[in-house]
């Protein structure tokens, strides 16, 4: 399978088969199995976080509240707020953990069983409902947890550094042009993720290859709501026109 996706990629795009070359076979490792609603409990806690911070919180909170297991659904919407910032949780995870609590015994997060049986769309307009889960923690569940073969996450730092530094832009690419230029990967575009995201570390290491050819970005229109807003913050910084004083009008002497 890995070697069919490397032969596509490289197929169809010669710099990204000079990265592949540089990098070697396709290594996606899956993480463990577990109940999405422990997936996304932890990417809650892990957010705005440095690791080592957030691995303490997420021990405190399973030894507190599970007893060496990850806590239930029905444990986290029972237990008093002051008990979870006794862990270190801060009040606005507490909230997204308690949504994603209700939301998970409501059916609207459901099981791993019936989370695979789902479309990514799908999958992605459901949990992102979810309080603080948006749609890169969700991508990441779907790639990682799912195994799913068909998801490029734009919006991450490393996938866009990645893009950058192996095609030899100037600067990081916009989510929307990177989109429209990677529909040409699909249906492999989490392989071509994950070896953008190797090509953050070749360029640390002083490794990676020269971009085999120049390329042009797609141009992207922006949104009409986001052109009115860019228009409305231009509108506002101009500095408004000071009226010019009128002379005062001077009767003619009389001879």
């Amino acid at each position: 399978m890995s070697k069919h996706i490397i032969n596509h990629l490289s197929g169809i795009d010669r710099n990204m088969g000079g990265l592949i070359r540089a990098v070697g076979a396709y290594g996606l490792a899956l993480s463990e199995p577990c109940h999405p609603f422990e997936s996304l409990a932890e990417a809650i806690m892990h957010q705005q976080l440095h690791a080592a911070a957030a691995r303490a919180i997420h021990a405190r909170f399973v030894a507190t509240f599970g007893n060496g297991a990850f806590p239930t659904p029905q444990v986290v919407l029972a237990s008093r707020d002051d008990a979870l910032r006794a862990v270190g949780l801060s009040f606005s995870k507490i909230a997204a953990l308690k949504d994603l609590a209700a939301k998970t015994v409501d059916g609207i997060v459901p099981g791993r069983e019936v989370l695979v049986g789902l479309e990514d769309m799908e999958i992605i307009e459901r949990l992102t409902a979810v309080r603080g889960i948006g749609r890169w923690t969700v991508e990441m569940l779907l790639m990682f947890q799912l195994g799913r073969p068909d998801i490029l996450p734009v919006d991450d730092f490393g996938v866009r550094a990645g893009f950058q530094y192996a095609y030899g832009l100037r600067k990081m690419p916009r989510p929307l042009a990177l989109a429209a230029y990677g529909e040409r990967w699909g249906p492999h575009r989490s392989a071509a993720a994950w070896y953008l995201w190797r090509a953050v570390e070749l360029k640390r290491a002083g490794t990676l290859p020269a971009p085999l050819e120049a390329i042009r970005l797609p141009r992207v229109a922006k949104s009409r709501r986001k052109r009115a807003a860019k228009k409305s913050v231009r509108k506002k910084s101009r500095k408004p026109v000071k009226a010019r004083p009128k002379k005062a009008r001077t009767k003619r002497a009389r001879k």
